[in-house]
């Protein structure tokens, strides 16, 4: 390895310039299972000059990567309970789940992770969930920053998606409505994003939509899951846009991540039964931030996820019946939070595995798969944690 590149990995940077596309490397993982990895300048390892040199050595090759490295990265961005995933694939190319609230703030945050971190010039796919505007509120703003190409939704309806006849909604909307996008597509249940293809010798990539609008992508006939549709505590009829918000699931080689929006007890229990829509995926970022109103066990049963991730606020989300609903899973996930809950203290996870804990924020999370998907990495950079683990097994 040269000095230059040395230097830079033992100074602790954990993203570097990726080539001359300018984007940035991005953080790696390493070792072979769910094992520790520390962060730069912690530890007893960091606390001499020589100890820190043969672990910087020891990790390089891990954060090192090339132009063309083939891994996928998850980032997480703050945007105070509100939704903003961003989701770059092993071909470069860029997914936005979600674009936080309106007020310059989560805009101004997506496009700084979007732009200095993951090193992107434009968003290639937006997919906003649903219409309520910690969700959409901020696309407008981030058009303004950056080009955004594909615009997938569930359209835009000429009065409010909650049925409350706001004669307010038109002007609500007007600028989601208008903002500049190359074009604007209308998310049918079952269909795939059409992504620029890897390698031949990559794993392969999928991007699919599960559902949207309470519809799902797999019909009733030839699978059938009956023996588990019973919910024993069903829910009043949810009215509002929550539940009808697009659930993606993202397929890379064995490993599976999924993003439901803010969908909501009775259409997670459709995702289960009569058909089984999903089954065990590796991460789950948790639905509606990890509101009460969603989080139905059916679902999470039925996910089983490895990891778990609430892309919550200080004072929203991460309620303590759904913290603890994920840690009496028979095999509990590791928990993340993109925010300390200020409101329910006991609902939190470990302290390093929480972006922010101040209320004011605007630090991110981020996965990494490793191309050849057997593994990922969840960082912490506010926090200096990383921990690496392997991509199980689905049937």
């Amino acid at each position: 390895m040269g000095i230059e590149k040395f230097a830079r990995v033992f100074a602790g940077l954990g993203t570097l310039r990726r080539g001359s596309a300018g984007r940035r490397r991005r953080m790696r993982g390493a070792g072979d299972g769910a094992c520790r990895v520390g962060g730069f300048g912690q530890g007893a390892a960091m606390r001499s000059t020589v100890r820190g040199l043969l672990a910087a050595l020891h990790l390089a090759p891990a954060l090192l990567g090339g132009a063309k490295d083939g891994r996928l990265d998850i980032y997480w961005i703050d945007s105070q309970g509100g939704g903003s995933t961003l989701i770059v694939t092993p071909a470069g190319e860029s997914v936005l789940i979600d674009c936080g609230n309106p007020g310059g703030r989560d805009a101004a945050r997506i496009h700084k992770v979007a732009t200095t971190v993951a090193g992107l010039a434009r968003v290639d796919h937006l997919v906003t969930t649903h219409l309520h505007v910690d969700h959409y509120g901020g696309a407008p703003e981030l058009a303004a920053m950056i080009p955004i190409g594909v615009l997938h939704d569930n359209g835009v309806p000429a009065e409010d998606p909650d049925g409350n006849h706001d004669p307010t909604w038109p002007q609500r909307i007007k600028a989601y409505r208008e903002m500049k996008v190359d074009s604007r597509e209308v998310v049918q249940p079952g269909d795939r994003l059409a992504l620029r293809p890897g390698k031949d010798t990559q794993p392969k990539l999928t991007v699919r939509f599960v559902a949207a609008r309470r519809q799902f992508g797999l019909r009733t006939s030839g699978v059938a899951n009956i023996a588990a549709c019973q919910d024993p505590n069903p829910r009043p009829k949810d009215t509002s846009d929550n539940a009808n918000s697009v659930v993606t699931l993202v397929e890379f080689g064995g490993f599976r991540f999924f993003d439901g929006g803010d969908v909501t007890w009775n259409v997670e229990a459709g995702l289960v039964c009569p058909v089984t829509q999903v089954g065990p995926v590796d991460v789950f970022q948790v639905n509606h931030h990890g509101m009460d109103a969603s989080n139905n066990p059916m679902l999470l049963r039925s996910l089983a996820p490895r990891v778990a991730v609430f892309n919550n606020g200080p004072t929203k989300g991460c309620a303590p019946a759904v913290a603890a609903a994920l840690r009496a899973l028979p095999e509990p996930p590791a928990i993340y939070q993109v925010h300390r809950n200020k409101n329910a203290p006991d609902a939190n996870t470990d302290a390093g595995r929480i972006a922010n804990a101040d209320p004011e924020g605007g630090r991110h999370l981020m996965l990494t798969v490793s191309p050849d998907a057997q593994r990922y990495t969840v960082a912490v950079p506010a926090t200096g944690h990383r921990f690496t683990y392997l991509v199980r097994p689905h049937p």
